[in-house]
């Protein structure tokens, strides 16, 4: 299950050989997701089937292992998946990744990537291992509005403290 090193030998494996890390042909969707705080960035595609379920993911872009790994490891796992599945998987996911879910049993939903809870740990990594996550969901949720790239930036600092808002951003929203 979890394990106590970041980097795994599964996390690992899909750093140095990623299976879906390459630029899809025609995909039903895009979306670009960005991590301002650490300098990841990715472009996740999606194709659905005419069943309706992810028939094909494929991600390109740069960033550190964390982020690379995570995607990959959510690509595998979502193949097959109904869009409603896959966004309860990348919420089960943030709640892993927050250290807000531990249950054992809840999280062998995640396959591989529940060997990533112990980055619930090192809150400067949370953001990098959810990037892809974060971007699989909101591209799920507003498939029409892919024009606007995903953020991990939520108001907080990489401990999860409240950033002070910009002056110049207040009331912008």
């Amino acid at each position: 299950m979890a394990n106590a090193n970041v980097y795994s030998r599964a996390l690992m494996d899909h750093v140095s050989s990623p299976d879906y890390k390459y630029k899809m042909d025609d995909p039903t969707l895009s979306h670009e997701g960005i991590n301002p705080s650490c300098g990841d960035d990715l472009v996740l595609d999606v194709r659905l089937g005419d069943d309706g379920t992810i028939s094909e993911v494929s991600w390109t872009g740069h960033g550190c292992a964390v982020s690379q790994g995570s995607a990959d490891m959510m690509s595998d796992l979502m193949v097959g998946e109904t869009p409603e599945n896959a966004r309860k998987l990348c919420h089960l996911f943030g709640q892993m990744i927050r250290g807000e879910q531990k249950d054992a049993d809840a999280l062998e939903e995640l396959d591989e990537a529940a060997e990533l809870e112990s980055i619930s740990h090192m809150p400067a990594r949370v953001k990098c291992a959810e990037l892809a996550w974060r971007t699989l969901d909101e591209m799920l949720a507003h498939p029409q509005s892919s024009t606007v790239a995903t953020t991990t930036e939520d108001g907080t600092d990489e401990n999860g403290n409240p950033m002070p808002q910009d002056a110049s951003q207040v009331g912008q929203e």
